[in-house]
């Protein structure tokens, strides 16, 4: 229960409050930054919680049970909080980038159930390379809108319009993670098909 790698773990679900907290108001650019700096910390805790408990040979079961929970918890967190605060917002398509935020959400809850079910029958679905480059875009994606509302000056010239950097990167790489976790979720749902009746 108390090793490093599980401490670690629980220290990213511990903070949740903290992140949403400093996410709820826009216009306060400390605090958005501050999430950032958090947002990070989470990240960096998910890469080594894993890394150490692999190599020191301390995997356990509360672990391989809570890092995806927790992965999941925090992008659910981010993406309605962002929504919530009217961020998930960009030119031309206005408020229609919240879709690739509901797009990300339905996959993960509908594989979480699929892995479930998988599991009850002792079929094992390893973490596919696409499946890894869309969590990668998932955590740039939204990193980078939360950098965005921190530095709100931070524009280049797009079009006829200004556009935050950060945060029209971040949009970008939103659809990028949808596009793949369409892709991603179909390869888990073949799976799980062949062992339906």
């Amino acid at each position: 229960m108390w090793s490093l790698p599980n401490i670690l773990t629980l220290s990213r679900i511990m903070a949740l409050p903290l992140l949403a907290y400093l996410l709820w108001w826009p216009g306060w650019e400390l605090g958005y930054l501050m999430a950032f700096a958090l947002y990070c910390a989470m990240g960096i805790t998910d890469y080594f919680d894993g890394m150490l408990a692999r190599s020191s040979g301390a995997v356990s079961r509360l672990g391989i049970f809570l890092d995806p929970i927790a992965d999941k918890i925090m992008v659910a967190t981010v993406i309605l909080v962002l929504a919530a605060q009217n961020i998930l917002r960009g030119p031309y398509v206005g408020d229609m980038h919240v879709i690739a935020g509901l797009i990300i959400l339905i996959r993960e809850i509908a594989v979480s159930g699929l892995r479930e079910f998988l599991g009850g029958i002792q079929v094992s679905v390893p973490v596919s390379q696409l499946a890894k480059w869309k969590t990668t875009f998932q955590m740039v994606a939204l990193g980078s809108l939360i950098l965005g509302e921190g530095l709100p000056g931070w524009t280049m010239p797009l079009g006829d319009i200004a556009a935050n950097v950060p945060h029209t990167v971040g949009l970008f790489a939103l659809w990028g993670a949808a596009i793949l976790t369409v892709i991603t979720g179909w390869d888990y749902l073949r799976v799980g098909l062949k062992h339906m009746d």
